[in-house]
């Protein structure tokens, strides 16, 4: 058997979990005999230009890494050769978004795979009697999609994943619901049974050593027929309550991650599901909680949760879909309700949707505007997506009810990043801070309710960084036809975000909020939710600093 270079390419984003089904082709590959390199898009290394490759595989994730997945599938058709019948490209948005891949003229001729690859690899891969000695007459193995993955290609990087020291896998692909905002339906199917999880574990166990922690990418395991058996396989792999594994000669705890999270709906229908839930290491358990509707199944099964002994829990909030600000705030105000009452600690990860075909982050949905996303994107990035806390964070950070929530949305960000300075300036002895705030609150208090509108109107038109709408509303600030109160107040939103406030001293503006805060525990990194692109920002690239007065909660845990 003739052996052939292939070279696996990842794109330059941030990832918490690393690529896996680059790591079955990983193991596809070399049980052919073939050579397997390994390459997290983050540079040109000679090394790579300089060799010669058979076959380039790409993956993707999200659509909104458009720019980065572009780059990189540039990069495979050059190391290819400018041969792009070579190049390979898969993934969730090459399968979501496949017919707008295919039409980009400049990659023509690079074979976008659409789906899993869960048949026989020649016809998984579509290849054809051109491929030859490369795959095409293996019309009957084993379906790459249900092989052992190859750790070893993770020691090509010096990109370190989050969580790596884990068995990666499923018990069931697809799901019994047809979410408008969810991807799986067009990307997995109907809900199917995958082989027994002791055939993956033993396979890993044997070609790449035992692992802490088992995750499993189910995306309704609960839905599952299997769902008793499944939980009954993961007790016997070791994965019980308590369960530890010596690592650099410490005990160190092993956990059960359902990452993609588990169905209210389903867990509030039988005590039977979080019963036996509980009989493994689970932690977090990640409940979704995508909209308003679903509050009553959410609660009862946080409480189930609780009655079982399950007190480490993570939910997935979706926001910016069909819900209002105020939907979401009811939701976030619930968890902390729930964590003081039942003594539960539950870390919501609001995510912000995007369509699964859009190439960046510019959707807003119809309840929402830019400005409020902007805002509530600075509020999470302070605890790096996280909500959490004791009741008197979560009312400092977000309001103590709905209509405080909805007035810091409309907030100067200026009054956000440096929230402390500005209504603290007792504590800093300098510069007019609260005066500032003070007088703004006074000048939106006599605004009526039309002006409120033109000034939301306006806030929330720009398109691009901090600069492009600092520029935009002192332009507004200067327009006589505006309203004059409108102008008057539009002028505070110009106040600068970045660290330095009126040139006062960093040591002056030093936050005190997290002295509010009784529980500045953040969940380990293992347990925040992928990046979905936090820190990613319209227009300005630099945009990306975290905010003054709540952000040393996120860094001093």
């Amino acid at each position: 058997m003739i052996k052939s270079n292939i070279l696996l390419i990842e794109p330059g984003y941030r990832n918490k979990y690393p690529p896996l089904g680059l790591m079955k082709l990983a193991s596809y590959h070399r049980d052919r005999g073939d050579s397997v390199k390994f390459y997290k898009d983050f540079g040109k290394p000679a090394s790579i230009l300089l060799q010669a490759w058979d076959r380039v595989y790409v993956t993707t994730l999200f659509s909104f890494e458009w720019k980065r997945i572009a780059r990189a599938i540039d990069f495979a058709i050059q190391v290819a050769g400018n041969q792009p019948e070579r190049v390979f490209v898969g993934g969730i948005a090459a399968s979501l978004m496949h017919d707008e891949f295919v039409r980009e003229t400049r990659w023509t001729g690079v074979r976008f795979i659409a789906g899993l690859l869960d048949g026989p690899p020649a016809s998984a891969l579509r290849l054809s009697s051109e491929d030859g000695y490369l795959g095409a007459d293996d019309l009957v193995g084993e379906s790459i999609e249900t092989r052992v993955p190859d750790y070893t290609i993770l020691e090509h990087t010096d990109y370190i994943y989050p969580v790596h020291d884990a068995y990666f896998g499923y018990a069931s692909r697809g799901c019994i619901r047809k979410c408008h905002f969810c991807g799986v339906p067009k990307l997995e199917g109907a809900q199917r049974e995958m082989p027994p999880l002791s055939n993956l574990v033993s396979g890993i166990a044997e070609n790449h050593g035992v692992k802490k922690d088992l995750i499993l990418m189910d995306n309704n395991v609960t839905a599952s027929a299997r769902y008793k058996e499944v939980i009954a396989e993961i007790r016997d792999l070791g994965f019980k309550p308590g369960a530890t594994l010596e690592r650099d000669g410490k005990q160190t705890k092993r956990r059960v991650d359902f990452n993609q999270g588990v169905d209210a709906r389903i867990l509030a229908k039988s005590p039977m599901y979080l019963k036996e839930m509980s009989t493994i290491c689970i932690s977090p358990l990640r409940i979704a909680f995508d909209h308003i509707g679903v509050r009553k199944v959410y609660e009862t099964s946080v409480r189930m949760a609780a009655d079982n002994g399950i007190t480490s829990l993570s939910n997935y909030m979706l926001y910016n879909f069909k819900d209002t600000p105020v939907d979401l705030y009811t939701r976030m105000k619930l968890n902390i309700a729930l964590n003081e009452e039942i003594g539960v600690r539950i870390w919501s990860f609001p995510m912000r949707y995007q369509p699964v075909t859009l190439k960046d982050r510019s959707h807003v949905g119809e309840h929402w505007n830019r400005y409020y996303l902007r805002t509530f994107q600075i509020m999470l990035q302070a605890t790096h997506g996280v909500v959490s806390g004791s009741a008197a964070f979560f009312n400092r950070a977000y309001g103590e009810d709905k209509d405080a929530f909805m007035r810091l949305l409309s907030y100067p960000h200026g009054f956000i990043f440096h929230r402390t300075y500005y209504e603290n300036d007792r504590d800093y002895g300098v510069g007019p801070s609260s005066s500032i705030r003070d007088e703004y609150e006074t000048l939106r208090r006599k605004m009526t309710k039309g002006q409120e509108a033109e000034l939301l109107e306006h806030l929330a038109t720009p398109i691009g960084g901090e600069k492009t709408r600092r520029e935009y509303y002192n332009r507004i600030a200067n327009t006589r036809g505006v309203d004059a109160l409108v102008r008057e107040v539009i002028s505070f939103h110009t106040l600068d975000t970045k660290t330095k406030v009126d040139k006062v001293p960093d040591s002056k503006i030093l936050p005190i909020f997290s002295s509010l805060n009784t529980d500045p525990i953040l969940p380990n990194e293992e347990e925040i939710v992928e990046d979905s692109g936090l820190y990613d920002q319209e227009g300005d690239a630099g945009e990306c600093q975290e905010p003054e007065g709540i952000a040393s909660v996120a860094k001093s845990a």
